[in-house]
């Protein structure tokens, strides 16, 4: 065959893959029109290269019994669920204020995400990882029967050795150590990192594995979340992964601040059967019944309400982003926002500007540090925009901010693992913890309140002398925001 002809035929080839490529992401993919713009601009420019990327980060998940769950097991939570949303309906869940007032947002989260309320917890906020860590040693080491692990990022240094010393330590007293971390963020992790673990009956799960370590083909579905449930009676969930960098010990970063809970009560309940539905859907281990998350058998003394949110690409729904949007719409007063990443959709964007027009004061910061160059400028192009409609935008300087938080009219909060941005609220899993108490809604804004000593503003002024060159960038981050 002549060279010309065999060049034509696999330009033919690559052609042809091209345009079927294009029609699955069009026909058969249901996504959101920029995500699909965003491809076949990808796909149509850089064919051979957009095919690649699309393999990798482009597939989707199925949507229908994603955890396998048995019909028992369904029928089992949904009776919960329902139990709940008949309470709810009749006012006869609880007599507390704000589960009244916000009985439409609690609602939400029990039919799009199964979310049932707890009543009983106390809560404990974490902003240096230092504090946070020094706490989780400190009850890790008093475990008695079980430890549940779950992180994004453990990392080969100095504090993911510590960890995993010390549930080697619990897991030689007898104690049940369970540890899954995500494939990808946790990808410099060996099996034999927890090979001492594993000699005495601890038990290590990988959420998407890569294939021979080199090769991972949900690269862009990631599990986000960082729970810690011990003995059934104390858990953790928030933003620190588990790395030195939480420790502000990475050059790069600085200080690294985060925001992360611990919970007593009703709750952990909830963030055991998050944990166990994640590690039951990632080995292919003894499975843990889901029944057994109701480990908790004493009234806990707390007083906060709570729901756990989860949301995923395996959801029909956007759990996470319709609570942030259903959250803004209800502030009468205000609304604090503290997130690293700031690449909202059209949706999202049109609640926080309906909340400015409507006069309700919206404070939103975010790191003047980048991690990811792209994400940086998308981040400052969609804060940018909120200017004009009267937003406060405060810019982090001590170092990285990580925390994902929003606290509404010093009410309502939520804290968890959930940026803004399309990656966490459709690619990601991810969850968060939402409480109905003024208290802890009043201390997330007094930290707030702390952080913006060491903030600048982004003004209008400044925003609009940015150079040419940042306005190239924000142009081209924006562009692709739909898929960082």
């Amino acid at each position: 065959m002549e060279l010309s002809n065999l060049i034509t035929m696999i330009i033919s080839i690559i052609t042809f893959g091209n345009i079927l490529l294009a029609a699955v992401v069009v026909f058969f993919e249901r996504r959101a029109i920029g995500s699909t713009w965003a491809w076949l601009m990808i796909i149509y420019f850089v064919p051979l290269l957009g095919f690649v990327a699309y393999i990798f980060l482009g597939r989707q998940l199925k949507k229908k019994n994603f955890y396998k769950l048995s019909s028992e097991e369904s029928a089992y939570l949904q009776s919960v669920v329902d139990k709940q949303l008949e309470e709810l309906k009749d006012n006869k869940l609880s007599d507390h204020e704000l589960i009244n007032k916000y009985s439409d947002l609690i609602q939400l989260n029990l039919s799009s995400s199964n979310s049932l309320v707890s009543m009983d917890n106390d809560i404990v906020i974490f902003n240096d990882g230092h504090d946070k860590f020094n706490s989780l040693f400190d009850d890790i080491s008093q475990a008695k029967k079980e430890i549940n692990i779950q992180y994004y990022i453990i990392k080969r240094d100095s504090l993911g050795k510590k960890l995993r010393d010390a549930i080697v330590k619990k897991a030689k007293e007898g104690v049940k150590v369970r540890i899954l971390y995500d494939g990808f963020g946790s990808r410099t992790i060996s099996r034999s990192f927890f090979k001492e673990l594993r000699a005495h009956d601890g038990e290590v799960g990988v959420f998407f594995p890569s294939f021979l370590k080199l090769v991972n083909f949900r690269i862009n579905n990631r599990n986000h979340r960082k729970l810690c449930i011990i003995d059934g009676k104390i858990a953790y969930i928030g933003g620190f992964n588990v790395g030195d960098e939480y420790l502000g010990l990475k050059r790069k970063f600085g200080y690294w601040r985060d925001t992360h809970f611990k919970i007593m009560g009703g709750a952990v309940n909830e963030i055991q059967g998050r944990f166990i539905l994640d590690w039951n859907q990632a080995t292919k281990q003894q499975k843990v019944n889901i029944k057994q998350f109701s480990f908790q058998s004493e009234k806990s003394k707390g007083m906060s309400p709570v729901q756990i949110v989860a949301s995923g690409p395996h959801s029909e729904t956007e759990h996470l982003k319709n609570m942030y949007i259903k959250l803004i719409l209800s502030a009468k007063k205000s609304v604090y926002i503290q997130t690293p990443y700031f690449i909202p959709d059209s949706s999202f964007m049109d609640a926080c500007k309906i909340a400015l027009l409507s006069g309700v004061d919206v404070h939103i910061m975010i790191p003047n540090k980048p991690d990811h160059p792209f994400v940086y400028w998308a981040t400052w192009a969609y804060a940018g925009e909120l200017l004009s409609y009267g937003a406060k935008i405060l810019l982090y300087e001590k170092g990285f901010l990580h925390a994902k938080t929003i606290v509404v009219d010093q009410e309502v909060a939520s804290v968890g693992t959930t940026n803004i941005d399309t990656r966490s609220f459709k690619l990601n899993f991810e969850v968060n913890a939402t409480v109905y108490d003024q208290k802890v809604a009043t201390q997330l804004y007094e930290l707030f309140e702390k952080d913006r000593q060491v903030c600048s503003k982004l003004t209008i002024e400044r925003y609009r002398k940015r150079s040419y060159l940042i306005k190239f960038k924000e142009a081209i981050s924006r562009l692709l925001s739909p898929i960082l």
